[in-house]
């Protein structure tokens, strides 16, 4: 038993016989533009516009559905792959997305061949965009996910278009698995994205750090306590009252004086036994250093003494 597929020369429904089950046939290219009764979102989608013809044919061969078809431009071999919106174009014609022209390097109305294929269901897929602005939608890949549903096919190399808010973005297929053209119908696609062109990562910005010298620039000598201390200081504010009153309260300088000393370890440390060490307040650390001043200028016995039974001054006559 031999099998007939048809092929139409120049899209002129001219049948001829060819074994394998599979349709192919040549029509002029047109933009969706050029067609009259288009749908909004046709010229940002992977799909084309066929015949009714082409219908009629592929209806009495025994193809597998989705029907998807592979676009060759015979006059330089560029090809790509896609699925079908509609039967209701002209015969002999077939209307396409623009980025499918751009992918073909074909022009309006030059001859393409279009052949119907099966192809393997998509596992994996890795884009690039053509520009930076892609990195301004919030959310990239639920949008791409949002308009892959105008698309049946992808294919290595390709250039497709999305629209988004008004604007077109251009996306480099890089990799597709398990092959080099996948159909993207009902199937679970993890996707990843390469950096867009012209991206460069931002640049760690340079830390400012001032070198004091013991002379400044005039020769005069600089006294250590003067230069500023950069060291992080907690809780160095002053608090307001609502009644408008001030407090006494411990300047910043006096605060970097007394610093709560880190990583002492308790020498008395005994096992099984947990001790709580409570730190000293500020206050305290001041009354400590206050008394080992005093006891710094504390000398025994230098006091006077007094005497409970009082002296009587003696009378010195005149």
């Amino acid at each position: 038993r031999r099998d007939m597929i048809c092929i139409c020369n120049g899209g002129l429904g001219l049948p001829n016989p060819l074994v394998g089950g599979t349709f192919q046939d040549t029509f002029k290219c047109y933009s969706m533009v050029f067609f009259i009764n288009t749908k909004e979102d046709a010229e940002h989608g992977g799909k084309i516009i066929l015949p009714p013809s082409a219908l009629e044919r592929l209806a009495r061969l025994n193809i597998s559905y989705p029907m998807l078809f592979k676009l060759t431009n015979d006059r330089n071999s560029l090809h790509t792959h896609c699925g079908v919106l509609e039967f209701s174009a002209e015969e002999g014609r077939v209307y396409v997305p623009r980025w499918m022209l751009e992918q073909l390097a074909a022009q309006d109305g030059e001859l393409i061949q279009v052949r119907n294929v099966s192809l393997p269901l998509a596992t994996y897929s890795k884009f690039q965009p053509q520009s930076v602005d892609f990195l301004d939608i919030t959310n990239p890949k639920a949008v791409l996910e949002l308009k892959l549903r105008l698309f049946a096919c992808l294919t290595k190399g390709d250039i497709i278009k999305i629209n988004y808010n008004e604007k077109n973005y251009e996306m480099l297929v890089l990799e597709t698995k398990p092959k080099e053209a996948v159909t993207i119908i009902e199937c679970d696609m993890k996707v990843d994205f390469a950096p867009p062109v012209g991206y460069r990562e931002p640049e760690p910005e340079a830390m400012e750090t001032t070198d004091y010298d013991e002379k400044d620039s005039k020769g005069t000598t600089i006294d250590p306590s003067q230069i500023p201390n950069k060291e992080f200081q907690a809780f160095t504010g002053q608090g307001q009252r609502l009644d408008g009153k001030t407090k006494n309260l411990i300047s910043p300088d006096t605060q970097q004086q007394h610093k709560r000393e880190r990583g002492i370890p308790n020498y008395n440390y005994k096992k099984g036994k947990i001790t709580f060490m409570k730190a000293k307040t500020l206050k305290a650390l001041l009354k400590e250093e206050a008394m080992e001043e005093t006891e710094a200028e504390f000398t025994a016995f230098s006091g006077s003494g007094q005497k409970l039974k009082p002296t009587k001054r003696k009378h010195n006559p005149r």
